[in-house]
């Protein structure tokens, strides 16, 4: 479902490096916890609603991005998305981090 390099927009990966330097939290760790806790507080991606794009310097692979959770986090985003072709799923993914 998602492809096998992903990065996120620049903003995101800004506030997940300086998390990092605030926590030692990996951005792929906390990018993992951000997605599943904006999950849980019922935060739905809105394509229209969404203008940044994906242009992050941290492309990485999405068995780095999201490890164990490659599963759960592809399967919940089929469930809460299923109507989204693939690039619109990758901003979901990457508009929750």
């Amino acid at each position: 479902m998602l492809p096998n390099r992903m990065a996120l927009s620049r903003q995101t990966e800004d506030q997940l490096k300086k998390l990092r330097g605030y926590t030692g939290i990996t951005p792929n760790i906390a990018a993992r916890l951000a997605f599943f806790r904006s999950v849980e507080s019922e935060f739905r991606y809105v394509p229209g609603q969404d203008s940044k794009k994906l242009d992050g310097f941290l492309v990485l692979d999405k068995i780095t991005w999201l490890g164990e959770t490659l599963q759960a986090t592809e399967l919940v985003l089929r469930m809460l998305y299923p109507q989204l072709e693939q690039k619109a799923v990758i901003k979901a993914w990457a508009g929750t981090c």
